[in-house]
């Protein structure tokens, strides 16, 4: 109990915090959908990048300013004028062998939207980071901030993290504050990421336990996250590193089956073991290396060893420096799922 009034207490203070306007980076997917519905139900004006006109309807129907234009070659420092908070949420979040286009998005990308966020007068930065950035293949259990990023990171997408994690960092200054927040397994209401893949995997009859699902994974709800964001920019020390998550880690097997079970759909036995799709994994990227990119492997170490190993987040700093808290417990984040799954059936 004692942690949810800290919780509410250090909210109330975070949304005093004169904000005059926030830039938000990905606002059309889904944690930039839900930062915006956060901020704009508490009066604060934002903005959002957006990429197409269909990107701006979206944005401007939760209530944003859609600014028109992409990470790369557009004026952002235009796009913030009037804002004094930035975050980033944009990013490629592909877990395959990897691209140029992602390498793009994540390094240049980061660079260039701080380095207009600076030019703009931006005086707090968050930045949407993630644990994968500590992925490497093998289980991170009780990982807190201190742990050191791997010197052979598990794919693209935990290279090219840790990278604009480090660039946004390196603009941390009296000027501009910069904090990078890091949740892991995203997931609740509007969910267009985690929840569609679980479901498409097993409605193509891909989907399988790995070595039966027991390991346990930290989970960060949505709302979660929203209220992890919201004490960053309050609270946060500039050039720091947070992890954010729900109370306790999960049995995988537990959640998967109870995140599903809100969509009516129930999961399958089968089960595969977890040294075969290591070798898999391993086998695969190595041949996509020496074929030139000719062949693609059914799955890759980064999507290894992001779904199929233990990884739980000690949330112990943000506790202590932030006030943070889990605003949302997981039985009422799936109960909020399954209420709105019914609703959209009926």
């Amino acid at each position: 109990m004692t942690d949810r009034n800290d919780a509410a207490a250090a909210a109330a203070s975070a949304t005093a915090w004169p904000i005059a306007g926030i830039f938000i980076t990905g606002g059309s997917g889904y944690v930039g959908r839900n930062l915006i519905r956060h901020f704009v139900a508490k009066g604060i004006p934002v903005t959002a990048l957006a990429r197409s006109p269909k990107s701006e309807r979206t944005v401007a129907e939760l209530g944003a300013t859609p600014f028109s234009g992409d990470l790369l070659g557009t004026d952002l420092v235009r796009g913030m004028e009037g804002c004094d908070v930035l975050i980033h949420a944009a990013a490629d979040t592909d877990h395959g062998p990897g691209t140029e286009s992602q390498q793009r998005v994540n390094e240049e990308g980061t660079r260039a939207v701080f380095k207009a966020a600076r030019a703009a007068g931006i005086q707090r930065a968050i930045l949407l980071s993630t644990e994968s950035v500590l992925a490497d293949g093998r289980p991170l259990v009780n990982v807190d901030e201190r742990h050191p990023l791997p010197r052979r990171p598990a794919g693209s997408y935990s290279r090219s993290k840790a990278a604009a994690e480090r660039c946004a960092l390196s603009y941390n200054d009296v000027g501009m504050e910069v904090v990078a927040v890091r949740p892991r397994f995203v997931w609740g209401r509007d969910d267009t990421t985690a929840l569609p893949n679980l479901l498409g995997a097993v409605k193509s009859g891909q989907f399988a336990w790995i070595s039966g699902g027991d390991y346990l994974t930290t989970t960060t709800h949505i709302a979660n996250l929203c209220h992890g964001v919201e004490l960053a920019i309050a609270r946060g020390k500039g050039g720091e590193v947070y992890f954010l998550g729900d109370d306790e880690p999960v049995r995988f097997r537990d959640f998967a089956t109870a995140l599903m079970a809100t969509q009516g759909v129930k999961v399958p036995e089968k089960s595969v073991p977890r040294a075969l799709l290591r070798l898999i994994a391993g086998l695969g990227d190595w041949l996509h290396k020496v074929s030139g990119g000719k062949f693609t492997a059914p799955l890759t170490l980064q999507a290894y060893a992001t779904s199929a190993v233990s990884i739980t987040l000690n949330i112990g700093k943000a506790r202590r420096e932030l006030g943070y808290a889990p605003v949302m417990s997981r039985e009422a984040g799936l109960a909020e799922m399954a209420a709105a799954s019914r609703n959209t059936q009926r």
